[in-house]
């Protein structure tokens, strides 16, 4: 594959290739329309966002789901991604989509590779933030994933996803 970024059929496809199970799929699906929608507000009020990136990471978010459905698919996916030549970008949202970023001391406790796990990008917060506001299929309140984090006990990764919140919805000129 090269390194140019895919198409929505290629993006389906690899995740169709690679097994991963139909409800993760409209799961992609849902966050991909969420992000795109955000991205086009973002550019109307002046951003400069790539939302070809962002339609390509956001399809392939959770490709690792195809072989786990921890926290560790966004470690699994961006090995798969970057296995099928995918362009870094792409590998880059995958790896720091989950939990609104995994600091390096999680990522040590949980044995991934020495790295960063933290969306740096506009694209990347995009996803991640989108992806905090889909329920399966469905959009649901941030405040929804934020208590679900506080009850499994990860009460950094629910601050974190409360800032990246606060930092989308502060650029699209909402009140958060």
């Amino acid at each position: 594959m090269s390194k140019q970024l895919l198409s929505r059929e290629q993006a389906l496809a690899i995740l169709r290739e690679n097994n991963c199970p139909p409800h993760v799929i409209q799961h992609c699906k849902a966050v991909t329309e969420l992000a795109l929608e955000t991205a086009r507000k973002l550019e109307n009020r002046g951003f400069k966002v790539d939302s070809k990136l962002i339609e390509a990471g956001a399809l392939l978010h959770d490709l690792g789901r195809s072989k786990t459905h921890t926290v560790d698919h966004a470690v699994e996916g961006a090995k798969i991604a970057e296995s099928a030549g995918l362009p870094e970008a792409v590998v880059l949202i995958i790896k720091r989509h989950v939990g609104g970023g995994i600091t390096s001391q999680e990522a040590e406790k949980l044995g991934w590779p020495k790295d960063v796990y933290v969306p740096l990008s506009l694209e990347e917060k995009i996803v991640s933030y989108a992806d905090k506001r889909i329920g399966n299929s469905h959009r649901i309140p941030i405040e929804d994933t934020i208590e679900q984090l506080h009850g499994e006990s990860m009460p950094e990764a629910a601050e974190r996803v409360r800032k990246l919140n606060e930092e989308i919805t502060s650029l699209l000129g909402n009140k958060t």
